[in-house]
Order: structure tokens, then sequence, then C-alpha cells
């Protein structure tokens, strides 16, 4: 581990469903799971960018962000993530920058895990049980 801080990015993302109340609670758990295990204070972020499937039409990521009360003072970007055939429906991606010292741990939630297997935590959760 580092003494001095560097910008470093950490992913993430989350299925959810097409309404207001499941894009804002889960964008808010992802952004407080992110933080919570990679240790970060909110000061030291640069800035959070979405990218949301061209399924979910509901409430923009960002706009749940800051409903939810977080990231007041951090810059936002929202964009539609590319369709690809075969790809994950009623997904939203999360990309991080902060300023840290530690590699990220990222974060996928309620079945992305499957978009990053190879990088996704495997924390034991009351939902999943394991």
């Amino acid at each position: 581990m580092s003494l001095f801080r560097r910008i470093l990015a950490i992913r993430g993302a989350v299925c959810c469903e097409n309404t207001v109340e499941s894009i804002s609670v889960r964008v808010a758990e992802l952004y407080r799971e992110l933080l919570e295990r990679n240790s970060i204070e909110e000061i030291n972020i640069v800035s959070v960018i979405f990218s949301v499937t061209s399924d979910l039409t509901a409430l923009n990521p960002a706009t749940a962000l800051r409903k939810a009360g977080f990231a007041s003072g951090v810059p936002l970007f929202a964009c539609a993530e590319p369709y690809i055939d075969g790809y994950l429906p009623s997904v939203i991606r999360i990309l991080v920058t902060f300023s840290g010292k530690k590699a990220p741990e990222h974060v996928y939630l309620h079945g992305a895990e499957i978009l990053r297997p190879d990088i996704a935590s495997h924390k034991k959760t009351p939902e999943t049980g394991a």
C-alpha cells in the first residue's frame, strides 16, 4: 500500500427495474457500497460517471444519487450504454474517480455480478447469503 494518494477509479454496476423507486434505491445502495467497501470519503471523489441501458427510462441515476443526499459537491454525468447484441438489460454502471491510496474493490449487485465475475466482489449479503 502506498503512503501517497493518487487518482484511482472504481467500477460497479447494479440491475434494477424501470421504476423511480427501484432506480433510486439501487443507485444509492451501489454508491454507498462502493464508498464503504473502499473507505472513500466524498471529499476525495473527483467525479462520477453513470451509463444506463436503454430500457431504464424512469429516472436519471445522477438525479437519483442527488435526491438520496449524496455527491452534492461532486460532478456527475450520465450517458446511454451502447446497445450490443446479447447485452444484459436493466443495468446501471458507475465509474467513480477518486483520490486514494489502495487498489479499489469493485462492486456489482443484484444480478450485475455476471458482467464481471473476474472482479466482482463476493461479499456476503443478507439478500444472497453468499
